[in-house]
């Protein structure tokens, strides 16, 4: 609650206009609001890495989930936490239901988070896990993957070529991964579940995947903000499909 309030009150200090729309006022007007997504979706990469745990979306990368994710991403409009954690938090209770959940959310380079100042995809997985909280779920965050080194730019790289680019590049260090395995003897309900902003080739998804499971830890699935339709590609399909 503290983070959102100083959050807002940067926001409003600063100035600010809705992400979307650019109507002075909100960083996300009622009129955009309204216009978000309400049902999270399956959202299967085309073509799709092999053994890829379900991906869930709650919209397509385009239009205003776009304008938003590169808003607080890149523009640290900090606010926008809030909406996103609620849409992730749509993605994530596809896989979880009401079961107890931890929610690992996939490592940007620590170059990255130092040059934009702040961890993005970190905070709104928080927002979502507060947001599930408030839903009666048993829900925490759990940072058990860690960039392992340097990849090339993922830009303009097809499917197969970002595979081979972040091949290795990821790992759960082992402390972090024998706690979630514990937990999962534990409570063998317990659910973990993948969260990143967007999803376009599956390729990171894939790759944070392996990392878990080469070190002991069951992956129910993989949840995003969003997810890049591709050319050539079917719409969402509903969840379970």
């Amino acid at each position: 609650m503290r983070v959102h309030l100083r959050d807002s009150v940067l926001d409003l200090v600063l100035g600010s206009c809705c992400a979307v729309c650019a109507r002075p006022g909100r960083l996300l007007c009622p009129h955009c609001s309204r216009s978000l997504p309400r049902v999270a979706r399956t959202s299967w990469p085309t073509p799709c890495p092999a053994g890829l745990v379900r991906p869930v979306a709650a919209g397509e990368y385009d239009g205003p989930l776009k304008e938003m994710v590169n808003a607080h991403k890149e523009h640290h409009q900090l606010a926008l936490a809030r909406p996103l954690g609620d849409l992730l938090a749509l993605a994530v209770a596809e896989h979880a239901g009401t079961a107890p959940c931890f929610l690992v959310p996939v490592p940007s380079r620590p170059s990255v988070v130092r040059g934009r100042g702040h961890d993005p995809l970190l905070r709104v997985a928080r927002r979502a896990a507060v947001r599930l909280r408030g839903q009666g779920s048993t829900v925490r965050v759990v940072q058990a993957l860690r960039s392992a080194g340097a990849v090339q730019d993922q830009a303009g790289l097809g499917a197969r070529e970002r595979q081979q680019n972040l091949a290795g590049s990821i790992l759960s260090p082992p402390t972090r991964a024998a706690r979630l395995v514990r937990a999962q003897q534990r409570a063998p309900a317990l659910r973990v579940v993948l969260v990143d902003d967007v999803v376009t080739t599956g390729a990171t998804l894939r790759e944070a995947q392996r990392a878990l499971e080469d070190a002991g830890v069951r992956v129910a699935g993989a949840a995003t903000v969003a997810a890049t339709r591709r050319r050539g590609s079917l719409p969402f399909s509903p969840s379970g499909d």
